[in-house]
């Protein structure tokens, strides 16, 4: 009688291996659209904050283009 896989232990290993790779390029793909997708929708409101906390445009000011950029 036949116990076992046709592969053995080496199509076990390159099934867990190929199983591995595959999982942590999905998972690297989904990190860097993420990422991405930060870095362009908020810059622009994330560097209006760190010109307020800078000191180098007032409350009015940022309010006002806070709401300019809002409304795009």
């Amino acid at each position: 009688m036949y116990y076992g896989t046709p592969m053995g232990w080496g199509g076990f290993v390159v099934t867990t291996l190929g199983m591995t790779v595959f999982w942590s390029v999905l998972l690297t793909v989904v990190v860097l659209l993420v990422r991405r997708r930060d870095e362009h929708g908020g810059s622009a409101l994330r560097i209006l904050e760190e010109r307020l906390a800078r000191g180098e445009i007032d409350t009015d000011e940022f309010d006002r283009v806070r709401k300019t950029l809002r409304s795009r």
